[in-house]
């Protein structure tokens, strides 16, 4: 079964504007070139590495309009050794919606799911969740990464047995001890997920109809996949880090370490 990337990369990085580009092709530390040079490093880079280590050849970005930076970028993803392709976001309603858009084209397949934004060590760990979710034939498997008890993650309670059994959305405080920050999963979640936005998708509708912005979360979609008894499981990297170099506070973090 193919492995293929799916990267949301419809939002708008108000956090950290005005940017000169996308805040996926933000420079951050630097690569080697074939003739021994060294040229910057786009973040969105990180994670695509990290997904081809995980077993994919295939990667989709889905953006918004006028993003088209990224694409001018990663072209056909030849500088990667990966086939990368390029969707537009249609739905309003926040990143699942987002990565819906490129159901026609995964729901076949393995989905590693990341953010852009989103720095996560070890650089294998995509291979380590695909390798339990082969393994263990779950529905889903989280990423899951000590807590640093910062408002924006969502922690999750994993239990001995690797299911992980509960997930807090942006609690204010939290006594759980692990956040995930990126996913794989089977053809079965993305059955789920589809089928899931198709029938809320009214409530959306109608909030925006009435000028109200609502939206959903990944983490709401792995929460009602659990309520509805689906196998969502975790792999602990207790020595891991994960970092969201979209807030200003973290991206300063990152430029430090990288350049010092």
């Amino acid at each position: 079964m193919d492995i293929i990337g799916l990267i949301p990369a419809g939002g708008k990085a108000t956090r950290i504007s005005p940017l000169p580009c996308s805040k996926e092709l933000f420079p951050l530390g630097l690569h080697p070139t074939a003739d021994g040079g060294l040229r910057p490093k786009a973040v969105a880079t990180y994670l695509l590495e990290a997904m081809r280590t995980g077993g994919a050849k295939k990667a989709f970005f889905v953006i918004r309009q006028g993003k088209w930076d990224i694409p001018a970028y990663y072209g056909d993803g030849a500088m990667l050794h990966m086939h990368i392709g390029y969707l537009l976001m249609n739905e309003p309603y926040g990143p699942p919606y987002t990565l819906d858009q490129a159901y026609p084209f995964v729901q076949n397949a393995i989905v590693a799911m990341g953010f852009p934004d989103i720095l996560v060590e070890p650089p294998d760990a995509f291979a380590a969740l695909v390798a339990e979710l082969k393994k263990t034939e779950a529905d889903a498997v989280l990423g899951v990464f000590p807590n640093n008890f910062a408002h924006k993650w969502d922690p999750v309670e994993l239990a001995a047995d690797g299911r992980i059994t509960r997930i807090e959305i942006k609690p204010p405080a939290s006594t759980l001890r692990h956040v995930w920050a990126i996913a794989v999963w089977s053809p079965r979640f993305t059955q789920f997920m589809h089928d899931y936005l198709a029938q809320r998708k009214p409530e959306f509708t109608e909030a925006y109809a009435a000028g109200i912005k609502k939206e959903i979360i990944v983490s709401d979609i792995m929460q009602a996949g659990i309520e509805n008894g689906l196998n969502i499981r975790g792999v602990l990297f207790e020595n891991g880090s994960c970092l969201d170099v979209g807030t200003p506070e973290d991206l300063q973090k990152a430029l430090k370490a990288l350049h010092g």
